[in-house]
């Protein structure tokens, strides 16, 4: 999500939108910083409150489980050692990074130069065996070719498609988390507006709703007057 976000976000601030997609520098660095920025990041929700805001977050919690530790508050002065070592091995690799980035920079700036058939074919071949290995069904691989399809059309369209790919990821999650709400609740919907910090929650929702479509009419509105 923080790639195309930032990817997004550079593309909506930069003077040359129309290099973005052919090379622009922006849109590789931006959304690479975010990238870093967010590997580290998702530790700090995960080791206090025991929340995985990524795949990669999801994999250490599922292995902090597997060896009976709960991350939260108490990790901290129960597993004091592990939680430092793994905070010191952030520190190691990006040591680790640095020494292999510069001497190889070289190399890295001349995967640049692979045709972009090249790459998206490496992706198909990659999607699809990820798509086969997890489901093993021709429906699943049916799937995929249908999202390509619409990913295709919604490019040909200038629609983005980081709010498509943000949703797949944050709906399930969202909809397990209602129907324990409604669980909790006895099915009363309710519950979804029971206090003053969920309603400000919904406001601030709706608000981000609209402020996009608010913002592109006062736009419109002003480039008509002129």
């Amino acid at each position: 999500m923080p790639t195309f976000l930032s990817y997004s976000l550079e593309k909506r601030l930069s003077r040359r939108r129309h290099e973005f997609g052919r090379g622009a520098i922006e849109g590789v660095a931006g959304p690479e910083a975010a990238n870093n920025a967010a590997a580290a990041g998702v530790l700090v929700p995960l080791l206090t409150i025991g929340l995985p805001t990524s795949a990669t977050a999801a994999v250490i919690l599922t292995a902090f489980q597997s060896y009976g530790l709960q991350p939260g508050p108490q990790l901290f002065t129960e597993s004091g050692d592990l939680v430092w070592a793994l905070i010191a091995s952030l520190y190691i690799g990006d040591v680790m990074l640095l020494v292999l980035n510069l001497p190889l920079v070289r190399l890295w700036a001349r995967l640049l130069t692979i045709p972009a058939y090249g790459i998206y074919a490496g992706v198909l071949v990659f999607a699809t065996l990820g798509t086969f290995a997890a489901g093993g069904t021709t429906t699943d691989l049916l799937i995929l070719v249908g999202l390509g399809l619409i990913g295709l059309l919604m490019r040909r369209a200038d629609v983005p498609a980081a709010p498509a790919v943000v949703g797949l990821i944050l709906a399930p999650p969202a909809e397990q988390q209602l129907r324990r709400a409604l669980a909790l609740s006895g099915g009363d919907w309710g519950i979804l507006v029971s206090g003053p910090f969920t309603v400000a929650l919904w406001i601030v929702a709706i608000l981000a709703l609209l402020a996009p479509a608010v913002v592109a009419m006062r736009r419109r509105g002003a480039a008509d007057d002129d």
